[in-house]
């Protein structure tokens, strides 16, 4: 394996550069405590991480918006952090019991944005992301809401996470009709283990000029060593949740994965990042660590090359959806 240093890209067909590795605090709030969440987002900041990856519901193990609150806490802190790095966040998610606190109405969208200015203590979020596609919201409502948060100066791009490439392809021409800049970024599920994405998210991403980012690059935990960590008592995260749903049919597969990595003598869960970030139509991944070993061994799978012969091996443990590439073609056997 070669080392190789390329930190940062643009934002789809933007302007805007951002580091290839965004922070995710998904963790935060619960299963990072605040004072270890404050060390972790300086030290992101040190390393040249400059886009912090949040959403409204983030901390919903304490109380929604506990993790927005969190991070304009350290914002606030001063010393250059607001000027140094990009906000993202997103709105969609039901944030209470009442009817209309959730979706993607415009009335929602405006008062979730306010919401988030409010516990981030900004004045403007720099990536405002549709957390899920909302089925009943008309394309033209959405847009309504999100121009006019552009125009005030509240937000500076829209992104989209978890829609279908169908889903992006209507929300660009719409946004096209409406001589609106768009969707300039697109978080997806994506990692060796499910790679759904390649068929139809990456393609219409590609098309339409968005940046994708992979959330879950090592699927909870599932890539990083499950096995030989459950062997040894140290599981955490791919001890519980979507690792340990997917491991019943993937463990002869995990048990090939983690013998490759032990006859290179490299973390699992660094090889598993770095093929997210080889893969075509990926800008980046947001990475959820727990620790500062954790975000360091991101940081050196973002500077590794994998050479084609390990590429190869790695995609017939894990094999693409259908025949592999995009859709419609991938469909044909």
């Amino acid at each position: 394996m070669t080392f190789d240093t390329g930190s940062y890209v643009q934002l789809g067909r933007s302007a805007l550069l951002t580091s290839r590795l965004w922070l995710g605090t998904v963790n935060f709030s619960g299963r990072v405590d605040d004072d270890a969440a404050f060390r972790l987002m300086d030290h992101a900041r040190d390393r040249g991480i400059n886009c912090f990856d949040t959403a409204d519901i983030y901390g919903w193990r304490i109380s929604k918006g506990h993790t927005e609150g969190l991070v304009g806490k350290w914002l606030s802190q001063g010393g250059g952090r607001r000027e140094s790095i990009l906000l993202a966040t997103k709105v969609g998610e039901p944030m209470s019991d009442r009817i209309n606190d959730r979706g993607l109405s415009a009335r929602h969208i405006v008062a979730a944005c306010e919401g988030s200015l409010r516990r981030l203590g900004v004045d403007h979020i720099d990536i405002y992301q549709m957390h899920h596609i909302d089925r009943t919201a008309p394309w033209d409502e959405v847009w309504q809401a999100m121009d006019l948060l552009v125009a005030s100066g509240k937000v500076c791009y829209v992104g989209s996470s978890n829609f279908a490439g169908w889903h992006i392809a209507a929300a660009q021409e719409n946004a096209a009709r409406r001589n609106s800049l768009g969707m300039v970024s697109h978080q997806c599920l994506y990692n060796l283990a499910v790679r759904h994405a390649e068929l139809e998210v990456l393609p219409a991403a590609q098309a339409y000029g968005l940046g994708v980012f992979a959330w879950s690059p090592l699927h909870g935990g599932l890539l990083s060593g499950a096995l030989e960590k459950l062997a040894a008592g140290t599981a955490v995260k791919s001890a519980q949740g979507r690792a340990q749903v997917l491991l019943p049919t993937l463990r002869p597969a995990i048990e090939e994965y983690e013998k490759f990595c032990r006859n290179r003598g490299v973390d699992p869960a660094e090889i598993g990042l770095a093929w997210v970030l080889s893969q075509p139509g990926i800008a980046g991944a947001v990475v959820g660590p727990r620790t500062r070993g954790q975000l360091d061994s991101a940081l050196r799978a973002a500077e590794m090359t994998l050479c084609q012969e390990e590429a190869s091996e790695l995609d017939a443990i894990f094999p693409a959806v259908a025949s592999g590439g995009p859709a419609p073609e991938a469909w044909l056997q």
